[in-house]
């Protein structure tokens, strides 16, 4: 049976309507000069009208014609300034007193309806840069922060199809844009005839590449991304006066020096790719001075089609190319040293080189690292952090170093287990710098730096803020979150003084923040910067508990259990959801470790299981599915056994408590959550229906690997056979409702994955209903589409697993997609 006639788009009960439509909490970024707070509200979920504005897919891009910039944004609508150093405490007297939060102050000038997005402050904190969409095209916008007004900077005419539109210049006097040409003709049109075949052709060496979507398919294709990303690089000063520099060019990144005598200039150039998207196309990078003048050629890349599609391979030359942001104008960069294949023998993976102006000289090796390049963090002279990995072992080394005496030999800071949540040390705090760049935050002697780390233990994350002696390398903990509260530092705003800025939040406060002293057992009360609402007090009551089990052979598990609001023991075990997303690892002791807090605060989106507590289901939420393969096992080896037996321990402790029906549960999942239900569908008898939205389910549709999975289709194939529940489809018996965005962009999971697993299981007589949602991607964003999904979810559910009936024999139907 096919219900064709099922048209329109649906929606859920009010209780779960009134959940998507509750307002989001502002967004919040703290100025460089530390008075300010900018308020960013987030609109409610754009309208499939909005989704299906034209939208070009042109090699890894997606492309909004009418304004030359990204499509499926969903930007901020308004602004507001908060005023922060009026709360600043002043001493340390014991007793001072709880400030109320100041009110924030909206913008003026802003036009109704505004459309907001790429907010950036200017290094001094006096202006605040953003984009405005407009009827035809992108404008630059400027914010004065003294006068809290805003303004128009230029016409509608940013490029932002590729990279940033736009960057700050060190003085806080420009802005360093991306326009597109002002001679640009339309757009090509496409040819009514062909010109002939679209031809490919294989070359000297292997090209094996993931299954990237959006590619560019044509001649036409090639044309039309040339154009969109072909811009102009203009200086624009704070009155709107523009200045040209260069020529135009396919320009993805042109990035000021800190001294501002240099512009760092990444551009695209031909031949494209039909395998490949545009990251891995040809590439130049090169230093302009500030007139656009190339004083520099740093690298001229060729096509990276042949990058091994494993973790840890790159492109061969000069990558992660930028600027050292301690020094006024100097280039680094890392260069592979094993063809950027991690499977091919090395003693050094990658050499870090450094380049300062005026550029003319030999580059100079900052360190060569056994492991991959990881990203460095400046300081100063004296100072510099190095982070090296290597996925296959999940190692992750720190190295310290001073970039102006490369005669000292680093140190070792860390050496860690990244799998290794309870041994995470954090992450050091930056600061910015005058010119707009961010180095590490260091004490007032330089002798410390801050980390600022999850605090992950097994009663859940208590984030942290340590103090790290550069010396001997001790800790000295100067703060720790406290249950029942979840707290973070956002920022150490006096490192002298001891002023921290954390966002607190419990299960039942929303996020907040607050000012807090150190050290941490200090009698000063915080001194709360904002008071944010409940935004949705419907779910004020939900009850939420860290669920701990152990796997069957021991290794220890645990997962967020929820309850509805209200609910009492006495009502009797409830229908239970659980919905969840596995996890590769090389350790079982780290694929034990607890990976939430039950002190969060109870806020679901749109897709969330969560929304489901609303209509009085039970919900387990990310239980953890690891799937271990220790020394040279492959965690894959044993996926259906370890996913069941994930699934297994998770359903058993949930019902222990005495909350979970056993013979009322569901599986679901998005994505690689997707594709664990269809297996646990396939592989067991624990549920009694499952919801898989956006998935994958026939890995030989993604042979050169997926997810963690290395190998290729011809070097484990009988994991790539076990693992696709597509071929096991015949022992799918639970019904499975199957969802999927029928544009979706995300690497292996074609809209075709889930139509040929609800083709096969209609061919079997299974139960199964597949709704394809027009315009969405892998994520489902609009209003519609969102309300639509919980309604067949929840529409499944109740059929399915809230009676407890077996379904119906050969009740299989396909949902028509909606129309545009």
């Amino acid at each position: 049976m096919s219900d064709v006639a099922d048209l329109t788009y649906r929606e859920p009960p009010a209780s779960l309507t009134a959940l998507v439509d509750a307002p989001e909490l502002p967004a919040v970024s703290l100025s460089p000069d530390r008075r300010w707070l900018l308020l960013l509200e987030t609109p409610p979920l754009p309208s499939i009208e909005e989704l299906a504005e034209p939208e070009l897919r042109l090699a890894g891009l997606r492309l909004n014609p009418r304004t030359n910039g990204p499509s499926r944004t969903n930007p901020f609508r308004s602004l507001a300034l908060l005023p922060l150093l009026p709360l600043l405490p002043r001493g340390d007297a014991a007793g001072a007193p709880v400030h109320a939060p100041p009110a924030a102050h909206p913008v003026q000038g802003l036009p109704d309806g505004a459309r907001i997005s790429g907010v950036r402050w200017s290094p001094d904190g006096a202006w605040v840069a953003f984009t405005l969409v407009e009827a035809d095209g992108l404008a630059l916008w400027l914010l004065d922060v003294a006068a809290g007004a805003a303004r128009r900077l230029t016409a509608p005419r940013l490029n932002a199809a590729y990279g940033g539109a736009y960057d700050w210049s060190p003085d806080s006097r420009s802005l360093v844009c991306k326009l597109v040409p002002a001679d640009r003709g339309p757009a090509p049109e496409a040819p009514r005839v062909p010109a002939g075949p679209v031809v490919q052709q294989t070359g000297e060496e292997p090209a094996a590449a993931w299954t990237f979507q959006d590619l560019l398919r044509s001649p036409y294709d090639a044309d039309r991304f040339e154009h969109y990303l072909t811009a102009e690089i203009v200086r624009v000063g704070l009155d709107g006066e523009q200045r040209r520099l260069g020529g135009p060019g396919m320009y993805w990144n042109a990035e000021p020096s800190p001294d501002g005598a240099y512009l760092l200039v990444e551009s695209l150039r031909r031949p494209f790719s039909y395998l490949v998207p545009a990251h891995r196309f040809p590439a130049r990078v090169e230093v302009w001075d500030a007139t656009g003048t190339p004083v520099c050629l740093v690298a001229d890349l060729p096509l990276a089609e042949n990058v091994p599609p494993v973790r840890g391979a790159v492109r061969t030359g000069r990558r992660s190319v930028g600027w050292r942001s301690d020094a006024p104008a100097t280039l680094a960069w890392a260069e592979a040293q094993d063809g950027g294949d991690p499977r091919a023998p090395a003693a050094v993976r990658d050499r870090v080189f450094l380049l300062a102006a005026p550029f003319d000289g030999a580059p100079a090796e900052l360190i060569a690292l056994d492991l991959r390049y990881g990203g460095v963090r400046w300081g100063d002279g004296a100072l510099a952090l190095v982070e090296e990995w290597w996925w296959q072992t999940r190692r992750r080394r720190t190295w310290r170093l001073a970039p102006d005496a490369p005669q000292r030999e680093p140190r070792l800071l860390f050496d860690r287990s990244s799998e290794d949540r309870y041994a995470d040390p954090g992450a050091p705090l930056s600061r910015p710098t005058a010119s707009g760049t961010r180095v590490l935050l260091t004490s007032p002697d330089g002798g410390s730096l801050y980390l600022s780390g999850a605090g992950a233990s097994p009663d859940g994350d208590l984030p942290f803020l340590d103090r790290l002696d550069l010396e001997d390398g001790t800790t000295e903990r100067l703060w720790r979150c406290a249950a029942p509260s979840y707290e973070f530092a956002v920022d150490l705003i006096d490192p002298q003084g001891g002023l921290l800025l954390t966002r607190r939040e419990s299960a039942s406060e929303p996020p907040n923040y607050v000012l807090r002293r150190l050290p941490a057992g200090g009698v000063e009360p915080p001194v709360p910067v904002t008071a944010f609402p409940h935004p949705m007090p419907e779910l004020a009551g939900v009850q939420g508990e860290l669920l701990r089990y152990t796997r069957e052979d021991g290794v220890p598990l645990s997962g967020m259990l929820y309850l509805p609001p209200g609910y009492r023991p006495e009502q009797g075990p409830l229908p239970l959801l659980l919905w969840a997303y596995p996890n590769e690892f090389k350790s079982a002791g780290a694929a034990g470790q607890v990976r939430t807090s039950p002190h969060r605060f109870v806020r679901p989106h749109g897709g969330s299981p969560l929304m489901f507590l609303a209509a009085g289901y039970a919900v387990l939420d990310g239980p953890a599915m690891p799937i271990v393969g220790e020394g040279d096992a492959e965690p894959n080896d044993t996926y259906v056994e370890q996913l069941v037996a994930n699934a297994r321990a998770a359903v058993r402790a949930a019902t222990a408590r005495g909350v979970a029906d056993p013979d009322r549960v569901a599986a679901g999942g998005h994505s690689y959550g997707a594709f664990m239900t269809a297996n646990l569908l396939a592989h067991s008898d624990l549920f009694r229906a499952g919801i898989a939205r956006s998935g994958a389910y026939n890995r030989t549709l993604t042979p050169f690997g997926f997810q963690a999975e290395d190998r290729t289709l011809w070097e484990a194939p009988q994991v790539y056979l076990a693992m696709s529940p597509y071929l096991n489809a015949d022992r799918i018996k639970a019904p499975l409702l199957l969802i999927h965005g029928a544009a979706d962009n995300n690497a292996g999971t074609y809209p075709m994955q889930s139509e040929r697993l609800f083709d096969a299981l209609k061919g079997l007589g299974a139960t199964a209903r597949l709704v394809l949602l027009p315009h969405e991607s892998h994520a489902y964003l609009a209003r519609e589409s969102v309300l639509h999904t919980l309604w067949e979810s929840l529409t499944w559910l109740d059929r399915y697993v809230r009676t407890g009936e077996p379904a119906p024999p050969a009740s299989v139907s396909a949902a028509a997609a909606p129309p545009r």
